[in-house]
């Protein structure tokens, strides 16, 4: 009997795989600052760094797509993608929420293994120099916190929002005096955890990445009118 899986065009999974490690290769790319917004990203050129066919480059391409890393344009392919004031904010707006959220789950029940983690990425993070350990460090620290709350949903879509703006935090704490401020609130946010104040780490976890954002927002509005 025929059923609707076998309709599926399952791809082998060599080109599973490769495409995986494309995508993840360029994704770090982009992020880290490596392959600036504008950069035109040309197929063949990946396929040979990677020795592979040109499928498995459009596969991550078009998956970056809809991370909101690159951008198809007629006639000229794929770009590192550039993202508005406005679509930052949107972006920060809604990682607030959910940040939030998985704060106000995970402060109530976080263990001690994982507390102890934060306060390490925190420590870590207070320490680190060089703009492109400071995400990873960040999302240790954050993720460490929210680990509790059971939600691998939710932590899959905090971590996308991260990585979409990554470029640009990076480029304010790099140009500004805002880490200390940043450090100053990740301790009060740890701090709320230790007490498993849900509330408060919730609050204080929504105004954190709030701020961040109107920051951020703000730097590139000047950034870019000069």
């Amino acid at each position: 009997m025929t059923t609707s899986l076998d309709l599926l065009n399952i791809p082998p999974l060599e080109r599973l795989s490769v495409s995986d490690r494309i995508a993840e290769t360029l994704r770090d790319a982009i992020v880290d600052g490596v392959l600036p917004v504008g950069e035109i990203l040309r197929q063949d050129e990946i396929a040979a760094r990677f020795a592979v066919s040109k499928i498995p480059v459009r596969e991550a391409l078009k998956r970056l797509e809809a991370e909101g890393l690159v951008t198809f344009i007629r006639n000229r392919g794929a770009l590192v993608a550039s993202l508005s004031s406005e679509e930052i904010m949107e972006y920060l707006d809604i990682r607030a929420m959910l940040e939030a959220r998985a704060a106000e789950l995970a402060a109530p029940r976080i263990s001690e293994a994982n507390l102890a983690a934060a306060n390490a990425a925190l420590d870590a993070l207070g320490q680190a120099t060089e703009a492109r350990h400071w995400g990873e460090l960040n999302w240790q620290l954050h993720s460490a916190l929210y680990a509790d709350a059971g939600r691998p949903i939710l932590m899959a879509e905090i971590r996308a929002l991260y990585d979409k703006v990554e470029r640009y935090v990076r480029a304010l704490l790099a140009m500004t005096p805002e880490m200390p401020k940043t450090q100053a609130e990740h301790r009060a946010i740890v701090a709320a955890f230790a007490r498993r104040d849900g509330r408060a780490a919730a609050e204080l976890t929504r105004a954190h990445v709030l701020d961040a954002g109107t920051s951020l927002v703000k730097y590139l509005k000047d950034h870019r009118d000069h």
